[in-house]
This record gives C-alpha cells, structure tokens and sequence, in this order.
C-alpha cells in the first residue's frame, strides 16, 4: 500500500468509526442495553478510531519516508487489528454471542505488531 491508500483507508476508517459510534449512542442503545454490552461496544468504537489515527499517521510518514518499508506491513496490520478487535467487540456487543470474545486478541495481537513495525521502521538501511 503506498501512502494515500494508506491516508485514505484511515479516513474511510475514522469516518466509520465516528459513525459507528453515533449510532451506538443512539440507535442502538437499546439492543446494547438488553445484552449489557454497551461498554463492550465503547471499547471496540474507542480502538477502532486510536487505530484510524494511527493509520493516518503511518499514512503520512510512509509518503514522507517511503525507504521505511515496514510502515506498509504496520498499516495491513492496524486495519486488521480494527476489523478484527473492534468488529468482533461491535458483534459480540449487538448479538451477546460471547464465543467470539475468543478472537477478540488475535485482533490486539495485529495492533501490537502494528505498533512494533512502526518502532521498527525507523532502523531501515538506506
């Protein structure tokens, strides 16, 4: 992924996690209150918007630093952190199916090599 798919993706993922958000709040108050997961669901909104700035931002250092390759594995990795830590929080939230909290770390797992690849990117050879 070069940089503007990159910058792209993260405002697709922020715009989504704004509105994610709004119609848990609102809409969706009621089945989240039936399942008693509303904070569930506030934990996946609250990640899922963390990780869309990170993506901007490894979005914006990636066009600025292209020779930093692992910033393209970190963004792959923070998008599938979003979908499937967050997602898997929103859907255990609105169904109550509590199996699929067993998927929720893999999800945590991509932040965290995310995470580490950014750290990493720096130490690139020119």
């Amino acid at each position: 992924m070069d940089g503007k798919q990159i910058i792209q993706t993260a405002a697709v993922f922020g715009m989504l996690a704004v509105g994610i958000g709004a119609f848990g709040a609102h809409g969706l108050q009621e089945i989240l209150d039936e399942t008693g997961k509303e904070e569930v669901f506030e934990t996946g909104v609250k990640y899922h918007f963390y990780h869309s700035l990170a993506l901007m931002m490894i979005g914006i250092l990636i066009t600025l630093k292209p020779s930093w390759r692992r910033l393209s594995l970190a963004a792959i990795c923070m998008i599938a952190g979003i979908i499937i830590f967050s997602g898997s929080l929103y859907f255990l939230s609105l169904t109550g199916i509590t199996w699929l909290g067993a998927i929720t770390p893999l999800g945590g797992l991509a932040f965290i090599f995310g995470w580490i690849l950014v750290f990493l990117a720096p130490a690139t050879k020119n």
